[in-house]
């Protein structure tokens, strides 16, 4: 006798195995999909708001600085003709006075941000070692540090304009009548002396952040460390060049990269210090292209001059986060290697104990 059995139908085999269970799998996807998605609309008021306020003033920039964007078209910008890249060549080309008078400002920028970021992080870091151990008033002291970067920049910038005055200013007050280091009061608001008042302010005003910084960096440098040092008999310094320094190489990394594109981007400190006319010797490009796009009423000259600048700074930030990316590795896998080590001493150490 033959027994037949009756298989099943592709599609009752699939309305089998349908259950309550596949319903659910069949929902789950779109209730992912809505997790995934909500912090990216959450996100998304602020990506337009950083749309409006950076991105498109910065293509509007580019295009201006393909114009011929003078005073006649101040009205409608629009209307202005196309410059192509002239603008752009008459930035660059130093043998004539604009694009001269931009690379002695460049220079002057340069020079400025090399010896204000380094004393900004020498001063910082040597107030944030300082401040590491505890002692009576540290608190004060480090509310303190703070005052010039808690300060709004206006009201510290007019305060500095103010003592650096010639005859009535608090600096020649004490450096010629009460110490007697001068010969006669300076002017440090003009000429030469310009560069000093410029980076003498951007010090005072920059350096507790630097501090701020380094100090919330060794709050994760084990205290164990410093002592096994000091009982091997490392002194102060060596543990500041053995172990402080090389814990804070990450910090440092991203520190002088802020320090360095807030100082040579610097507007607000040389045109409160000096008004709309910096001094030669502190003509820092930002108050230079200022005074290319504003007082000159070129727009196009201006932009195009911005443009370089961006390049020039994206440049510069890209190598050194490169550089910098490239010189992780190697530290991680010495420090690594050190932390080896140090392992297999400490368990020969216990095996000989033991």
């Amino acid at each position: 006798m033959t027994t037949t059995t009756a298989s099943a139908q592709p599609g009752e085999r699939t309305a089998g195995k349908s259950s309550p269970g596949a319903a659910r799998d069949r929902r789950r996807p779109p209730g992912r999909i809505r997790r995934i998605g909500l912090p990216y609309l959450l996100l998304l008021p602020a990506l337009l708001l950083e749309l409006l306020v950076h991105l498109v003033p910065m293509v509007i920039g580019i295009v201006m600085s393909f114009k011929e964007l003078t005073q006649f078209y101040v009205r409608d910008w629009t209307l202005a003709p196309w410059n192509g890249l002239d603008n752009y060549s008459m930035s660059v080309d130093f043998d004539a006075p604009v694009g001269a008078a931009l690379l002695h400002s460049f220079l002057v920028t340069c020079a400025f941000t090399v010896l204000s970021v380094g004393l900004c992080w020498l001063i910082g870091t040597a107030a944030a070692v300082c401040m590491q151990d505890a002692f009576r008033g540290r608190g004060l002291l480090r509310a303190l540090f703070l005052v010039p970067y808690a300060l709004p920049v206006y009201a510290a910038v007019i305060t500095w304009a103010f003592m650096f005055q010639h005859d009535n200013g608090l600096v020649n007050h004490v450096l010629h009548d009460q110490l007697g280091l001068t010969d006669k009061p300076s002017f440090w608001l003009i000429g030469d002396n310009s560069f000093v008042a410029l980076l003498v302010v951007s010090v005072w005003k920059g350096w507790p952040f630097a501090f701020l910084i380094v100090m919330a960096g060794l709050q994760n440098i084990p205290k164990e460390l410093y002592e096994a040092a000091a009982l091997d008999g490392a002194g102060v310094w060596q543990q500041i060049r053995r172990i402080t320094l090389p814990s804070l190489r990450p910090v440092n990394q991203v520190l002088v990269l802020v320090l360095f594109l807030w100082t040579f981007n610097d507007f607000n400190t040389p045109f409160v210090l000096f008004g709309k006319a910096a001094p030669e010797a502190a003509d820092l490009i930002s108050i230079h292209i200022y005074q290319s796009s504003f007082v000159t009423w070129n727009f196009g000259a201006g932009s195009a001059m911005s443009v370089l600048l961006l390049l020039f700074l994206l440049v510069v930030t890209g190598a050194y986060l490169f550089l910098s990316s490239r010189s992780r590795p190697a530290a991680g896998s010495a420090e690594a290697s050190r932390s080896v080590k140090a392992s297999r001493a400490s368990g020969e150490g216990e095996t000989a104990d033991v």
